[in-house]
């Protein structure tokens, strides 16, 4: 009979992943469903005290790498210079090596997130904490920019980063770092590109506060290109409209 030894690593962050990884292996192997907690614990050498200490619940565990990466990603933000929107592709990048290296990994949780609708709505979730990560940089950053553009900005790159992510998930061979690159360099330019010309090289522009615009889903097989060209017709379109 295995024995919880409670043997975590030095590492919060590859306790974590080991934690996540022996779950997921159980979860497709047995169903998330069929699967309990004492097995998961059992799996990952740990308590049952531990796992509930570390991870809070059965539907927290599969996501939980997530926590050390945003605190990665955030780090990233918080000690890059240069150009904020350009900074945030780099943080977009960050996160595809991440998941890229664990291949593996990512491809059980989508096959098991598939078929949990609860597991669904938590990644959706989780997914806009990235979000917020980068609109959060922006505004710090570039406290003079229109809300608009940081939000639509910070959610186009996120699009584009999670359609390249699935499809690389999926087996896509054309899913990869260079194509996430050149895609992202894509929205950066569509952004660019619809700046109103006063607001060229200021961060001082007079904006409503008021006006957002989130974009957070878009249609399954959506290219980067669309959502690009989409997040800027539509910010193009508030820009037309304040100035009437």
């Amino acid at each position: 009979m295995s024995t919880a030894t409670d043997a975590i690593s030095p590492d919060p962050a590859d306790f974590r992943v080991h934690v996540v990884a022996e779950s997921i292996r159980l979860f497709s192997e047995q169903g998330y469903e069929s699967t309990t907690v004492e097995q998961i614990a059992v799996a990952a050498g740990i308590s049952r005290r531990t796992f509930f200490r570390q991870f809070g619940a059965k539907e927290d565990v599969i996501f939980a790498d997530h926590e050390a990466l945003l605190a990665q990603v955030a780090a990233h933000l918080e000690g890059a210079d240069g150009d904020p929107w350009v900074v945030v592709c780099s943080a977009a990048e960050q996160v595809f090596a991440h998941f890229r290296d664990t291949h593996e990994l990512a491809v059980r949780r989508f096959r098991v997130v598939q078929e949990v609708p609860a597991l669904r709505d938590r990644e959706l979730v989780t997914t806009y904490r990235y979000q917020r990560l980068f609109e959060d940089f922006l505004r710090a950053r570039l406290p003079g920019e229109s809300p608009v553009r940081v939000v639509a900005y910070a959610a186009a790159i996120t699009g584009a980063h999670n359609y390249l992510l699935r499809s690389m998930i999926r087996g896509d061979a054309d899913a990869t770092m260079e194509r996430l690159r050149a895609e992202l360099g894509r929205v950066r330019a569509s952004f660019a590109a619809s700046a109103p010309a006063e607001e060229s090289g200021s961060t001082g522009a007079v904006v409503d506060a008021g006006a957002v615009v989130s974009v957070v889903t878009y249609p399954s097989g959506t290219s980067a290109d669309e959502i690009a060209r989409q997040v800027a017709e539509q910010l193009g379109a508030e820009q037309r409209h304040r100035g009437q």
